[in-house]
């Protein structure tokens, strides 16, 4: 007979069966290591935890983001006062699920406590699953320690009362929901209004997560008020929230304010919606020209507004029927409405939206496009708690800021992913799927669990995700498992499997969501929605193949999985699995009704994708064959992508094909120009490799092209994986298409009509260069117009060459004899650099020489190989200035504070260094921390008779910025490190951990 009682069996820890001293800790050997953490900018150390104890195969990387972020810093008991161990953190969250579902009555006898306890343990310290950051942060406190925490000001649904009641302490309950959805009236005062907007945004961006809404109902600009005059209109509110947003972010909470702003696209704004980003993004240009910083964290995003939040237009089928439609009906258009009155009404071309639309995201990457009749063809809750089909108000109108949550307003979802890949034995090629199975029914009732005893923000998020009871399972790391079963990214096989992959988990899910109905009863408004609900439940099993028949309300066909492909993988039964999943939910769901109204998203998992030691975050790609892997001593070794190893066993090739692949990648080539060698890494190009056969390269596609290779994943790749598991999940999908900087705006109105054809909910386009914190982009453009600074050194050289062409001028001016020149000591980290700036008989800069204090090491050859190729420039005459600006800013090791020198304190490189040594050279001390004006009278008279004239070498002096900063991508906002890549809609670093999102 189904029930709960066959989750709870032992798969993982069966061996605890055998031998009962052991306990499940004893199933892994241990290490101890330190996490140290310093701030990549200031040298300041953020985290020092010594001696803390982990699992043996968890990476430095791992151990440093779930100490950093996770452990407990305050108020354990025992000497140290603080979380020291991974036991400690596994005991705290999982006994706190399991009580909490011995409380709800579905966890009955203590063997089965047991067995919970035991397999959920195991799974969390083998990096199988991890649940989102407000779990770690919150969950267990109170239960494992006694911490409890003052008020503060969170809700929870009180059963026995039928009320909601105000939490009395912080943890005895968690906060274990990372999204969250807010409504908004057209109201300035009361509940629900703009006013208590604010406050509730503040709230929630105070404890780290995400809130989404639609602003839809705000009347827009020129609508009349009800006690006279005019409404300053929708985007006046919204550039006031975007503020509040900005400040909560720089009042120094653990993570950056993170909001998606929603409009449909028949607001009387829209235009200006549509454009505002576009606009402020024009603005940064414009500061960043005038000298202004334009990094992300810098003073030219500080200035304008819109940059606390993802933007999306609601797209109706209406519209999007249209514009399908375009070139048959050109002129086609589309009633923008007042929201209270009809003045504001017009009509509008249906062709000047959807360009303008297009033409906004192509320039800044919002906004992006959401398509609401997707959506809400499968609400599983259409007649939302007073049983009004489709009301406004019951209509799914927003996501999370990530885009994978997407239900009701005044609801909120707690997620957890599962690391697909730890479920593959590299060894025998199988996976584990009933391990999967079993470990998808496990998470899902400590999701359940956290519900029970979870507490929110407001009331209303309190009684609505008590009445609705929505959760959030995904997967992870899916390239990983790509690559090393031998599929590619952009193939039938690894949309299938991943589809596959998704739909078992989430038919599982409603399976085991229906047992947990059996047991304890429904969500309380399963009645009210219990035909649309299941109407949903059939039409996903329709997908995965249970049921042959007609879709139910769906206005278009959904991809369906294709059996036999997926019969041909060779993985497990999951064709039967998949099928057997959808059959159960469906079976037992019309038995039994639901626990749960949703209950699977695949959200970015950034920090936690991490914290597993993923090689690849959510279904994203990888973004490189190259990677870093953090050693425990500090620093990182450049290394090839393991599971490219993998792979390339699996296809047959022997060690030492592999061998000479990997070196391919790895290599190193020397490069001789005007005499003067250097080596030169190749940054991961894979096309030409030795033995590699040709029908194997797409496997290694990533989603950028490698090194000098010109491969990579087209935009409709990621569509077609997005577009084969939206139908499988309850929620959406947190996904970005990567675009080339040579895409044009046809390109994306390709993508975004081609996603809603193939029935995705959302999707983020992305073009490369779209941004003015960008990464450093390292080929030139195709009509050869590139900025002087942004020319690399041999680029630049050859530029050198060009105008001697041109202008006749070839001679360079070697110094002879004596220099006169002076020296500039800085120390960065522990690295020692000597800068000598010499000049000629006129006072010009013409020789740089760099040396330091470690000899012999590879570090005092590239200095060597710099030297001499900036003094060459210098003696053909190439400006000091437009060098200066050409290693601006240059992100690398080592970096950061500065000792020795009296007036640069921090940098990004060496070569940043270099840039600022110039700089003060030439009289700008615009980018030091200090100045020093006796040092300028010194420097500017080198001699009595030939006094140097700064102005000639300086086109602008230290009273002013200097123009054409590089562009590069955004900075960390936690430890400032530069490597923060782009994870679903949002970011992650690579270093810390933190995101800009809110899972």
């Amino acid at each position: 007979m189904n029930s709960i009682s066959n989750i709870l069996k032992r798969h993982f820890t069966k061996e605890l069966e055998k031998d009962k001293s052991k306990t499940v800790y004893d199933l892994f050997k241990w290490k101890r290591v330190d996490v140290i953490l310093k701030d990549y900018k200031t040298g300041k150390t953020l985290t020092d935890m010594r001696n803390l104890e982990f699992p043996e195969h968890y990476s430095q990387n791992a151990c440093d983001i779930i100490a950093s972020k996770y452990f407990r810093r305050a108020g354990v008991p025992g000497k140290l006062g603080y979380e020291n161990s991974m036991k400690m953190v596994a005991h705290r969250l999982v006994s706190f699920w399991m009580e909490a579902l011995k409380n709800e009555n579905l966890i009955k006898t203590e063997e089965q406590c047991k067995i919970f306890y035991d397999e959920m343990v195991y799974g969390l310290l083998n990096q199988m699953y991890a649940p989102n950051s407000p779990q770690w942060f919150n969950t267990g406190l109170a239960l494992a320690y006694g911490i409890k925490g003052t008020k503060q000001g969170s809700f929870y649904f009180n059963e026995k009362e039928n009320k909601v009641m105000e939490c009395e302490d912080g943890y005895s309950r968690t906060q274990a929901s990372a999204c969250f959805i807010l409504s908004i009236e057209d109201k300035l005062l009361g509940p629900h209004s703009i006013s208590e907007q604010y406050i509730t945004e503040t709230r929630l961006f105070k404890g780290g997560s995400g809130t989404g809404t639609n602003f839809s109902s705000i009347r827009a600009k020129g609508e009349p008020l009800s006690g006279g005059g005019y409404s300053s209109g929708l985007m006046s509110f919204l550039k006031g929230l975007d503020r509040n947003a900005g400040a909560i972010k720089s009042g120094g909470t653990t993570r950056r304010a993170a909001k998606m702003l929603c409009l449909d696209i028949d607001h009387p704004e829209i235009t200006d919606f549509i454009a505002w980003k576009a606009k402020e993004e024009d603005k940064v240009r414009a500061l960043g020209k005038v000298g202004y910083d334009t990094s992300f964290e810098g003073e030219a995003y500080e200035t304008v507004s819109g940059q606390n939040g993802n933007n999306s237009v609601r797209l109706s089928d209406e519209f999007m029927k249209k514009v399908d439609n375009l070139k048959t009906d050109p002129n086609a258009t589309i009633k923008l409405k007042g929201r209270v009155s009809s003045v504001v009404n017009r009509d509008v071309k249906v062709s000047e939206l959807w360009d303008a639309f297009n033409e906004s995201a192509w320039k800044c990457a919002d906004p992006a496009p959401q398509f609401n009749d997707i959506f809400n063809a499968w609400h599983t809750c259409p007649n939302g708690e007073d049983g009004k089909y489709n009301a406004a108000y019951n209509r799914i109108n927003s996501t999370n800021p990530c885009g994978e949550y997407a239900f009701l307003d005044d609801t909120s979802c707690n997620l957890a992913s599962i690391n697909i890949y730890n479920f593959y034995n590299v060894n025998t090629k199988e996976f584990d799927l009933k391990g999967y199975i079993h470990m998808v029914g496990l998470i899902q009732l400590a999701l359940e669990a956290s519900i029970h005893w979870g507490q929110f923000p407001t009331e209303d998020i309190a009684r609505k995700t008590y009445l609705f009871r929505t959760t959030g399972l995904g997967i992870a790391n899916v390239a990983s498992l790509l690559m090393a079963s031998g599929y590619s990214y952009d193939s039938n096989e690894a949309r299938n499997l991943t589809a596959a992959l998704v739909g078992i988990l989430t038919g599982h899910s409603y399976y085991v969501s229906s047992l947990m109905a059996k047991e304890i009863g429904t969500f309380s408004k399963y009645d009210i929605n219990k035909d649309h609900m299941l109407r949903v439940i059939r039409n996903h099993s329709r997908v995965a193949g249970t049921l042959n028949d007609s879709y139910e309300n769906l206005n278009y066909t959904p991809v369906k999985v294709a059996h036999n492909i997926l019969q041909k993988i060779n993985l497990g039964t999951l064709s039967e699995a998949l099928t057997d999943a959808w059959k159960n939910a469906l079976e037992y769901g019309e038995k039994y009704g639901y626990r749960n109204a949703q209950v699977s998203v695949i959200a970015p998992t950034g920090t936690i994708s991490l914290a597993m030691d993923c090689g690849g975050t959510s279904i994203e790609p990888f973004f490189s064959h190259v990677v870093y892997k953090k050693l425990s001593g500090g620093g990182f070794m450049t290394i090839v992508n393991p599971v490219l190893e993998i792979s390339l066993k699996n296809l047959g090739y022997s060690d030492s094909e592999i061998k000479d692949i990997v070196d391919y990648i790895m290599r190193k080539e020397t490069v001789d120009e005007n005499g003067f060698q250097y080596e030169k890494i190749i940054d991961g190009k894979i096309e030409g490799a030795p033995h590699l056969k040709a029908e194997h390269l797409c496997i290694f596609d990533t989603a950028n092209k490698c090194g000098s290779g010109k491969r990579y994943i087209s935009p409709m790749g990621h569509v077609k994986l997005v577009a084969a598991i939206t139908p499988l999940i309850s929620g959406a999908v947190s996904k970005t298409v990567n675009l080339p900087k040579t895409a044009n705006v046809e390109d994306f109105k390709e993508v975004v009509l081609s996603s809603w054809k193939l029935g995705v909910k959302g999707i983020t386009l992305y073009r490369d260069g779209s941004k003015a914190s960008q990464p450093l982009n390292t080929s030139l453009s195709e009509d050869g117009s590139k900025k002087l600074e942004d020319l690399t050194y041999n680029e630049l050289l050859q530029k050198v060459k060009d105008l001697q062409a041109e202008h006749h001028y070839s001679r360079r001016d070697k110094l002879i004899g004596i220099r006169q020149g002076t020296t500039h000591p800085a120390q960065i980290d522990d690295v020692k650099i000597y800068t000598t700036v010499n000049r000629n008989s006129e006072g010009e800069i013409s020789e740089i020489y760099i040396t330091t204090d470690r000899e012999g090491t590879i570090i005092t050859g590239l200095l060597n190989s710099l030297s001499k190729s900036i003094s060459v420039m210098l003696q053909y005459h190439v400006p000091p200035q437009d060098i200066a600006k050409m290693l601006r800013g240059q992100k690398y090791e080592p970096y950061g504070f500065v000792k020795k020198h009296p007036y640069i304190k921090s940098v990004s490189s060496i070569s940043d260094l270099i840039s600022k040594i110039i700089d003060i050279e030439l009289g700008d001390f615009s980018r030091c921390q200090i100045k020093d004006e006796e040092y300028l009278s010194k420097m500017f008279t080198i001699n009595s008779e030939t006094a140097y004239d700064a102005s000639k070498d300086a086109s602008q002096l230290d009273n002013k910025k200097v123009d054409g900063e590089r562009l590069y991508d955004s900075t960390c906002p936690t430890c400032s490190s530069t490597r923060m890549v782009r994870n679903g809609t949002c970011k992650v670093c690579l270093d810390c951990g933190s995101t800009t999102g809110c899972s």
